[in-house]
């Protein structure tokens, strides 16, 4: 496997399970009876921002992965795609001043 796939596969890998993860703790949170939640509640729309967030850049991840692996003409596209993905992610979560 060529040296940019294995980088592909480990950002794929990487934001799929960091959606994963963030999708099972929603879906935990939606048992928790409301009356204990509490504050929980509240950062939801920011946990459902960041799930949907690393979903697409799993998804545009993938597509690029799929199109190096079997050497498509798209690929370049797609790898700029995922690198514009990781890019928002990035700037999205990296801490503020």
């Amino acid at each position: 496997m060529r040296p940019l796939a294995v980088l592909i596969g480990i950002i794929m890998g990487s934001a799929f399970a960091l959606f994963s993860g963030l999708a099972l703790t929603w879906i935990t949170l939606l048992f928790v009876p409301t009356e204990e939640a509490g504050e929980l509640f509240g950062e939801q729309n920011t946990l459902v921002l960041a799930i949907a967030v690393f979903a697409a850049v799993s998804l545009v991840s993938g597509v690029s992965f799929y199109g190096q692996l079997r050497e498509r003409r798209w690929r370049l596209l797609a790898h700029a795609a995922t690198a514009a993905s990781l890019g928002a992610a990035v700037w999205l979560y990296w801490p503020k001043k």
